[in-house]
């Protein structure tokens, strides 16, 4: 079975077990016994990458390395939620992995000692100084970017600006959504947010 992104929307791929047809068979992850919020996911990401390959904005490799690297998550659950191994085509790069099914050891059936179960519960703690310093200086970084780009356009036309506004942050949006879950590029992305509602709010101001 093979994980693909047709048209934005995640389907399925794999032998068409009827035999009413041959070839292959593409389904909707909804048919299939993965549990709604796994099927939400794989659609919820299907659409962040059909964005991220039709944005046509400079290539810096972040969001591409960010689809693929949720894309296989979502694969891996899917092998083992289904018990088998699964192809994944990276919808960015064209690549196509297999990833495997988890395989249950004895000492998984085993039921873990206290000393076990304390240091697999004891959650990892949050770097918040080191976080929020990153994302007060991405968020400076971007709000003066986008007030030069504005400010700079503006003075030859308020719709050129504008539009120049709405070409940005929908280049940023697809990274920006996708790294908002993941560990360290979250603060990059509340970084780059916050830059541009500061930004927009400093133009606001500007014109009254």
């Amino acid at each position: 079975m093979e994980l693909r992104v047709r048209d934005g929307r995640a389907v399925l791929a794999g032998e068409d077990p009827s035999g009413d047809h041959q070839g292959e068979r593409e389904v909707d992850p909804h048919s299939l016994p993965l549990g709604a919020d796994l099927a939400e996911a794989l659609h919820e990401w299907a659409k962040v990458a059909d964005a991220v390959v039709r944005t046509e904005t400079p290539a810096d490799g972040v969001a591409s390395a960010l689809v693929a690297r949720r894309g296989k998550q979502l694969a891996g659950r899917i092998a083992a939620v289904m018990n088998t191994p699964i192809r994944y085509t990276d919808p960015v790069s064209g690549e196509l992995v297999s990833v495997e099914a988890p395989e249950a050891s004895e000492e998984a059936v085993d039921e873990p000692s206290p000393v076990q179960t304390s240091v697999e519960e004891e959650p990892e703690p949050t770097p918040w100084g080191t976080g929020l310093t990153v994302t007060v200086i991405t968020a400076a970084i971007v709000t003066v970017t986008v007030v030069s780009l504005s400010l700079g356009l503006g003075e030859t036309s308020l719709w050129l600006a504008l539009v120049a506004n709405v070409l940005v942050v929908g280049g940023l949006a697809p990274s920006v959504w996708l790294g908002r879950n993941v560990p360290v590029w979250r603060w990059v992305a509340y970084g780059v947010a916050t830059g541009v509602l500061v930004a927009w709010l400093a133009l606001i101001l500007t014109l009254l």
